[in-house]
């Protein structure tokens, strides 16, 4: 009986609840005994379905103040990444936007990355700033070190064998920045969490955290001028400004649970979801909950809305545009049925992603490992 390989996922940093996190949280189901090392952890902010997973962070857990201030160590990473030891085993999957794509495998061992993008704050700098908000200290001493962090990113770009990427748009930069091909693989939705409501409310709503890239302002200042109402769940840095912009139509509500979040889906008129992302997994669940959204025609939204069909785009991100869009809706000139919006969410559910990266996995270890072929993939460990 042949031997069941032994796998090892890595993840840049398990101290958020993020998106990329559930990914991991999935990884997990998958492979319940496979160990998630990471650089540093944070137990008391982790998905639940994580609490109960082998989880080795690395020496950088044991520096001062690394919950609070883990982005002033941002230089010691790529160097944490590379001391994680992983001769023993068959298998690496990194999930990586940073600094995971960097670790070191055993040399007849397979590395698939499962990659959010690039590491972003080295490939689009300008946008990185923009969306972390940093002060004028700060960005002044940020080019050197970003510098040297891109030169560590491009050198390390063949550990991985296989690059997965998470969506059309991120499949691309890879292919620029790094020179190599990835597969697309589309990021899990968790459908079970939404119902369709009999009798939705007409109300819009974003879900999002409110950071600047996220250009929540432009729906806030479309919305001022159109006076319909507009419930944003989320909170982040830039909630204070978009509170000044706004008109009393337009209600922040802040952080909610899943399954409260799940309710406001259900009821809402639309989802809007006005900023670029590398694939943004809330138009989805805004469809798994029978409801349409209302989109910027780029990144991800170009791999999971259908106009027309599933939702509307916009192709100028300014408040005219937007607001052009949402009178579409208003004015009912697309029948959206509930039952296909959540049909197309099904083709994005958790047990196909499972189903697509473990044979996406299983089929590459399997040509590794095939008579007289040590050299599948690219990667160089």
């Amino acid at each position: 009986m042949a031997r069941l390989p032994k796998i090892a996922i890595v993840h840049d940093y398990l101290n958020q609840r993020g998106g990329a996190e559930r990914v991991v949280a999935v990884m997990h189901k998958m492979f319940p005994d496979a160990p998630i090392y990471t650089t540093i952890v944070d137990y008391d902010n982790l998905w639940p379905e994580l609490k109960d997973a082998d989880i080795r962070p690395t020496w950088m857990q044991r520096l001062p103040g690394i919950k609070k201030y883990f982005k002033k160590y941002l230089m010691l990473y790529p160097k944490a990444i590379e001391t994680i030891k992983l001769d023993g085993y068959d298998i690496v999957i990194s999930s990586s936007s940073a600094f995971a794509k960097g670790a070191k495998k055993g040399a007849d061992a397979l590395h698939v990355c499962y990659c959010y993008t690039p590491m972003r704050f080295a490939w689009d700098y300008a946008r990185y700033v923009e969306r972390e908000g940093f002060g004028t200290v700060t960005r002044s001493a940020l080019p050197l070190l970003i510098k040297r962090l891109k030169a560590w990113d491009v050198a390390t770009k063949d550990r991985p064998d296989y690059y997965v990427a998470i969506s059309n748009a991120v499949k691309k930069r890879i292919e620029d920045f790094y020179g190599t091909d990835a597969n697309v693989i589309f990021p899990p939705v968790d459908v079970s969490r939404f119902k369709i409501s009999p009798r939705p409310q007409g109300y819009y709503l974003i879900v999002s955290r409110l950071n600047p890239y996220k250009k929540i302002e432009l729906a806030v200042e479309a919305f001022n001028k159109l006076g319909l109402p507009l419930k944003i769940i989320g909170d982040g840095p830039y909630a204070g400004e978009l509170k000044r912009l706004a008109k009393p139509n337009i209600e922040f509500l802040g952080r909610f649970s899943d399954a409260d979040v799940a309710g406001y889906y259900s009821n809402c008129r639309a989802l809007v979801f006005p900023g670029e992302e590398d694939f943004g997994i809330a138009p989805l669940e805004a469809n798994a909950a029978g409801r349409p959204v209302i989109a910027y025609k780029a990144g991800g939204a170009l791999d999971t809305v259908i106009a027309g069909t599933t939702g509307v785009f916009f192709n100028d991100a300014t408040p005219e545009a937007l607001a052009g869009a949402v009178r579409r809706v208003e004015d009912g000139r697309d029948n959206f049925d509930p039952q296909k919006l959540r049909a197309h969410a099904l083709k994005f559910d958790t047990p196909v992603f499972m189903k697509r990266l473990t044979s996406f996995i299983m089929d590459k270890y399997a040509a590794l490992n095939s008579k007289g072929n040590k050299t599948a993939g690219h990667g160089r460990g």
